[in-house]
């Protein structure tokens, strides 16, 4: 793409209707090339046949629609889960996960290269932070693997739970969703999309008052702040009451549930105090529970407790009157589960996912 042309990919109606009029171009025309990136998939400007030769001669001099390429796909043993491995501009590699689940296609899409919150049991957290993906490259994950589902099956939900911390790259990634919920691209309610946060405080309470009607998911992991800190960074900055905090304030503004993800690791966070103590925190929130035995990952000597302590977890939950599901996450032997996700790319070109 040139770097002197302005890439039309991820700009909102209003920024695209501004930028089609200073080139002495009727506002309907931003409608008109929306349609065409979003909707049919189309980046060539000269197969845009409804728009006039003249304006097509502009656009090819001064604009681009920036397109990220599948590098490879991995699909699970059950068919049940597509990962994806999507090469940004500047060579870097970020992966996405497809999820099918009977009528139900969830995507997961990144939303950083990489994750500054380091959180211990996830892979991308112990590759580190590089940078923000733009709106343009977190819509391009969403757009390339449209294109790649066949017959008639299309994306019905997202879950901003791949690469990266959304709420560290805020506006990049409101953006996105805004775009993905516009009747002109791609009109995924806002309801079947969720947006998984380690608890940024500030950031939950800002997403509270965005008129969304998108679902969050805290990931709470543990009941104790030291336990948390362990586990996860940002509790040193973000602890437990100040988070669950923001996310009241969250579930007061919209009147939608939080979803709580607890990724249960043995002798971590699933013993029957953490499970009673759990109680506790939920019985002051509008909230329901997801429990996620610990995916392995390299470097890492955290292990998934066994079947009967996961159940009895999830017993003394049921016993104080929980739902608690257990979701052991879907394409584990691809490393495309939760907390999986991870790519590292050298200058020689040799690419190394997951657990590699």
């Amino acid at each position: 793409m040139n770097a002197n042309h302005v890439n039309l990919k991820g700009l909102n109606r209003f920024e695209l209707e501004s930028l089609v009029q200073s080139w002495g171009e009727p506002k309907y025309r931003a409608k008109q090339l929306m349609s065409w990136i979003y909707q049919k998939g189309v980046s060539d400007f000269e197969s845009m046949t409804n728009l006039p030769k003249s304006f097509r001669q502009t656009l090819a001099s001064h604009a681009s629609i920036s397109q990220t390429e599948i590098v490879t796909s991995s699909v699970s043993a059950d068919d049940k889960s597509i990962k994806y491995l999507f090469k940004l501009p500047d060579g870097k590699q970020v992966e996405s996960v497809l999820m099918f689940d009977q009528q139900r296609v969830t995507v997961c899409l990144s939303s950083q290269f990489g994750c500054a919150m380091g959180c211990q049991f996830c892979a991308t957290g112990k590759m580190g932070f590089f940078r923000n993906l733009t709106t343009a490259e977190i819509l391009d994950q969403y757009l390339g693997i449209q294109k790649e589902l066949s017959g008639d099956r299309s994306i019905t939900h997202v879950v901003f739970m791949g690469m990266g911390e959304p709420f560290a790259n805020y506006a990049p990634t409101l953006k996105a969703i805004r775009l993905l919920c516009g009747q002109e691209t791609t009109g995924m309610a806002e309801r079947r999309i969720t947006v998984s946060t380690v608890g940024l405080a500030p950031q939950i309470r800002r997403f509270a008052n965005e008129g969304l009607k998108c679902k969050l998911a805290l990931s709470l992991n543990a009941t104790t702040n030291a336990d948390r800190s362990r586990l996860m960074p940002i509790n040193f900055q973000f602890p437990i009451d100040e988070i669950l905090s923001a996310t009241k304030h969250w579930t007061e503004k919209t009147g939608e549930l939080v979803t709580l993800e607890y990724v249960l690791i043995r002798g971590v966070n699933d013993r029957t105090k953490d499970a009673e103590r759990l109680c506790e925190l939920m019985s002051n929130l509008s909230c329901k529970l997801n429990i996620i035995p610990f995916n392995e990952i390299a470097d890492s000597n955290f292990q998934r407790p066994d079947a009967d302590e996961i159940e009895n977890f999830q017993k003394i939950m049921t016993r104080n009157h929980y739902v608690a599901p257990i979701r052991f996450s879907k394409g584990n032997d691809i490393t495309a589960a939760c907390g999986q996700l991870r790519t590292i790319y050298h200058q020689t070109g040799k690419t190394m996912t997951g657990n590699s």
